[in-house]
């Protein structure tokens, strides 16, 4: 949100024969900016007035004071009852969270150089490793086809290099639910020695490092490997504040492009564990153990939700989620279980709170295409609000259009400070 506040002051003096009192009131006009884009069928609707927007505030309608039709930069249109200045730089930031590096990841960032970039525009890159800046004289010194190649260089590096615990951690995930399943499928768990011997036809891919391991060491080295991909994964709240807080400062448009990929987890097929309680009922510790790794199936939000999406419409971010998907793949004894609703739901969420756009596909670019023509155009629109008390209060704003059935898109509200 971009918040002007001017201090208007009076005096009042009063004489008396033995003093003179001077009595001083503030009144606060505050200049509310709400980022609007609406849609007919995926179309955004270019042909709008002032008059057919409507603007509530907690509950209560408030008087717009101006609204201008934008378009990358330009300002195509405006109608003011009393004048801005808007701003209408644009800051992208595209952040990848994800495990490979694809052709399609590639082509998207080929689109955004090509296509969408431009001089003047800041740009950041958020790789698994580092963050990028594109220096500000970046295109006007090196070809769109330089700096692309750079980008797409860089992302590969650190995708590679900054998966490479992730990706290792699952891969040992995927041996170890086989030998386990194994074993038991198998039926060569001895119950008094708490060994598994495996047939000698078993390939090496499924037991190798973990043959000389007995059962239950297996079990303990899985929910060990469970607990690392947990942190590995973990989203860190106290960034995305740190986050929202940096962008609150930086005047113009912000548009922030969460690429997503999907998690598939490797998982011992619950017949397996059914099989090895029922070997193993008289022993408590055995019982806990499978007890423990069942919970790590069942994914909680580490994060305020709620708090998130206030701090980022407070700041006025355009949060697009782009979730890639893919098949889950297919391996012989185990499951692979996606486990993805922890981040799938609350980001989405976060997106809708900023005004922002949610897809999902197994193609990036096709995502990044829609999310980029999405934010494109929109409709900037102020108003000051009716009797501005800054109580620290988080303010909901709610925008409407007049007989009209369209798809608005904004920020949800911002804080009174």
């Amino acid at each position: 949100m971009r918040k002007t506040i001017f201090i208007i002051s009076f005096a009042l003096l009063t004489l008396s024969a033995f003093s003179q009192q001077i009595f001083v009131k503030q009144a606060l006009v505050v200049n509310v900016e709400v980022p609007v884009r609406v849609f007919k069928d995926g179309i955004f609707i270019d042909n709008l007035s002032i008059d057919d927007f409507q603007v509530l505030e907690n509950g209560i309608p408030q008087k717009i004071e101006a609204i201008y039709l934008v378009k990358k930069r330009t300002v195509e249109k405006s109608e003011e009852k009393r004048r801005f200045a808007p701003e209408t730089s644009r800051h992208f930031f595209l952040n990848f969270e994800v495990m490979e590096y694809t052709a399609e990841l590639g082509k998207a960032l080929e689109y955004f150089v090509q296509n969408v970039i431009l001089p003047g525009d800041n740009l950041y890159v958020i790789t698994p490793m580092k963050t990028y800046r594109l220096k500000q004289k970046a295109l006007e010194v090196k070809t769109r086809e330089n700096i692309l190649s750079e980008m797409q260089s860089l992302l590969r590096r650190d995708v590679l290099t900054g998966s490479s615990e992730y990706n290792a951690t699952v891969e040992e995930l995927v041996r170890l639910s086989r030998s386990i399943s194994a074993a038991v499928k198998s039926g060569s768990l001895d119950s008094s020695k708490r060994e598994a011997t495996y047939p000698k036809e078993q390939d090496s891919f499924s037991t190798g490092l973990y043959s000389g391991l007995d059962f239950d060491e297996q079990l303990v080295h899985y929910e060990g490997l469970l607990e690392r991909l947990e942190i590995l994964r973990k989203v860190d709240e106290m960034k995305l504040v740190e986050f929202a807080r940096f962008l609150k400062n930086k005047e113009g448009q912000k548009y922030v492009f969460l690429f997503y990929q999907r998690e598939f987890i490797p998982r011992i097929e619950p017949k397996t564990l059914n099989q090895y309680i029922d070997l193993y009922q008289e022993r408590p510790d055995v019982i806990a153990n499978i007890s423990r790794i069942y919970d790590f199936q069942k994914r909680e939000v580490s994060f305020n939700v709620e708090s998130l999406k206030q701090v980022y419409s407070d700041s006025s971010i355009s949060i697009h989620f782009l979730f890639i998907t893919k098949p889950a793949e297919i391996i012989a004894g185990i499951s692979m279980e996606e486990h993805t609703e922890d981040i799938f739901a609350p980001f989405r969420e976060m997106a809708n709170a900023t005004g922002g756009f949610t897809a999902s596909s197994s193609n990036p670019f096709y995502l990044f295409q829609q999310a980029l023509d999405a934010s494109e155009k929109y409709y900037l629109l102020y108003y000051s609000p009716k009797d501005y008390e800054p109580d620290k209060k988080f303010k909901q704003i709610q925008v409407k259009l007049k007989n009209k059935d369209y798809k608005v898109s904004h920020r949800a509200g911002y804080f009174a400070n």
